[in-house]
């Protein structure tokens, strides 16, 4: 049963030897890497061809342009010829028995769809730091979407004939595009948790997510759980979905949380557009207090 390693490149290029010889150092060995490099502007390419050489396991492709997180994975899975697919960023790693443990695991049922894992982190020089706490089963009942709570994360591995099913991951995410991912497989089958330490996750300063693309990325979940709301809303799914009234209030604590970073800002247009959302999200639930407290600050100013 082939897996297809797939890694998504931009400017990543320094840290790829540790993610490269993690795939080497694999004790499961059916296994194809497909990389795409996303227009880096680092010397990627440089580093990524001449550590892969002429080893046919590994299919080097490039973007024509810049395209983003979201092409750039979509067109991964489109490329990939293995059974199972699992994505692996390029300053990342795996652990030596990751694949094994990730096919074993598939190969119990044709109804596991998606199959994750727990991960370790490392700091830039890949010298382990810690275990993170996320990764666990979900609930009976519950979904990814409904539950939450960092249950689904690296390593993840899924079916591709699952994956087929769905509409692809959204090509237009710049950031979340693993979440948006977890939400379309728990669709098509069943998740299995792994309750092992399979990944390893390197915290630097050009992570997507972290520093100052922190509020960037909750934008993107934001985006990937209304839209994993409204499509099984209209495809009326049998798997957990949020209540109408749950994402209403969901939506205006997202629009308010981003309104309390900018309540000491003197950018009120930013400041009151998203104390505006939340009040036209969920008029009242906690808007409505911030709303009188406003008005009786102004008042006693007057």
């Amino acid at each position: 049963m082939k897996f297809s390693i797939l890694i998504a490149n931009f400017n990543n290029g320094a840290f790829f030897k540790d993610c490269y010889r993690s795939i080497i150092d694999q004790t499961y060995n059916n296994w194809e890497v497909i990389i795409i490099d996303d227009c880096s502007t680092d010397n990627s390419v440089e580093k990524i061809k001449h550590l892969i050489g002429n080893d046919p396991r590994f299919q080097f492709y490039t973007n024509k342009k810049n395209q983003g997180c979201g092409y750039t994975k979509n067109r991964c899975v489109d490329l990939a010829n293995g059974i199972i697919c699992g994505f692996l960023d390029s300053d990342d790693a795996l652990k030596k028995d990751s694949l094994k443990l990730m096919v074993e695991t598939h190969q119990k049922s044709p109804k596991i769809a998606i199959v994750t894992s727990k991960y370790i982190i490392a700091n830039k020089d890949m010298e382990i730091v810690g275990e993170c706490s996320h990764g666990n089963e979900i609930p009976s009942g519950m979904s990814y979407l409904t539950y939450g709570k960092g249950a689904m994360t690296h390593f993840a591995s899924f079916k591709k004939a699952a994956y087929n099913k769905t509409i692809g991951i959204n090509k237009n995410y710049k950031r979340a595009v693993d979440q948006d991912l977890y939400y379309k497989m728990e669709e098509q089958g069943n998740h299995v948790f792994i309750n092992q330490y399979l990944y390893i996750y390197r915290n630097h300063s050009h992570n997507i997510s972290l520093g100052q693309n922190k509020y960037k990325a909750h934008y993107w979940h934001f985006r990937a759980i209304l839209d994993a709301y409204k499509r099984r809303k209209k495809l009326n799914s049998d798997i957990d979905n949020f209540t109408s009234k749950a994402i209403k209030k969901y939506k205006s604590d997202y629009y308010l949380n981003r309104f309390e970073t900018f309540k000491n800002s003197k950018n009120y247009c930013s400041k009151f557009y998203f104390l505006y959302q939340s009040f036209i999200a969920a008029p009242f639930y906690r808007p409505f207090s911030i709303l009188k407290g406003l008005v009786y600050i102004t008042l006693r100013k007057i």
